[in-house]
């Protein structure tokens, strides 16, 4: 593998994202609800601080997943519907360099976004920290620009890297609709999969838990990366897990990986 070929691809991808209006709009929607989760918490006196920690959080993890899944699904079908992938295939660029390209250019969009919006989200928090008296502040569960955040920041990253991953494989076999069907099923599947796994202390269907709970250890677990609620309540999130859940996220994101360069290597083009 050429690494030179790889960063070539990613820096074309990342220059495509970065002129695409709609990324520019999924990132002001994130921004502006960020600064509406700060309106909306006046309303609750005592408890303004945890609704924007609530609310930033899953803005960064939700506008995230936009970008993942309708920017990954055509980050292949867009070159074989321009017809363009012929040209590219034809130059001194191997297929598994065009996928892990495509990967890292998003993911590199994705890490750039994620970043901006997390300044935004703590600066919106160090304001209201400022604007504040020490009583309120004390009276908090965890002070306002708590760095522990940037753990479920960096989860969230993790999740959403794994979701373009999951959305590229798709893309390499089906059109934009079905990719999105698929990614966007598969993820809520992953994100209910301690139901599954529960699945048979709530019925009585021996089958039915079986495989749902085959499903529960195949299937992401996207539960696992989910760590806002014990942050914005100043729950301890240990690093040990933060990192254990880090290594599960890359592990299978290298499967996935592994399993979309195979299937487009097998794809004709004639």
């Amino acid at each position: 593998m050429n690494p030179s070929i790889v960063l070539q691809v990613a820096g074309s991808v990342f220059r495509e994202s970065v002129r695409d209006r709609v990324l520019y709009n999924l990132v002001a929607f994130a921004v502006l609800l960020i600064a509406v989760s700060f309106l909306l918490g006046q309303l609750t006196a005592g408890q303004d601080v945890k609704i924007i920690k609530d609310l930033g959080l899953a803005a960064i993890g939700t506008f995230g997943l936009l970008i993942a899944v309708f920017i990954g699904v055509g980050l292949v079908w867009k070159e074989v519907e321009k017809r363009s992938i012929y040209s590219l295939l034809s130059k001194p660029v191997r297929r598994h360099e065009f996928i892990l390209g495509k990967f890292c250019g998003l993911g590199l969009t994705l890490v750039v976004n994620v970043a901006v919006m997390s300044v935004a989200f703590y600066l919106v928090l160090g304001w209201l920290a400022w604007r504040e008296t020490p009583e309120v502040r004390a009276s908090w569960a965890a002070p306002a620009t708590d760095p522990a955040m940037l753990k479920a920041v960096l989860l969230i990253t993790v999740e959403l890297l794994l979701v373009t991953a999951i959305a590229l494989f798709f893309s390499t076999f089906s059109s934009p609709f079905l990719s999105v069907l698929m990614t966007v099923a598969l993820w809520v599947i992953g994100s209910l999969s301690t139901d599954l796994r529960d699945l048979g202390t709530v019925v009585d269907a021996p089958v039915a838990a079986g495989l749902a709970r085959g499903l529960y250890y195949i299937l992401p677990n996207f539960s696992a990366f989910d760590v806002k609620a014990e942050v914005v309540h100043g729950v301890p999130v240990g690093a040990g897990y933060v990192a254990l859940t880090t290594v599960y996220g890359a592990v299978y994101l290298a499967f996935v990986l592994a399993a979309a360069v195979a299937v487009f290597a097998r794809r004709d083009f004639k």
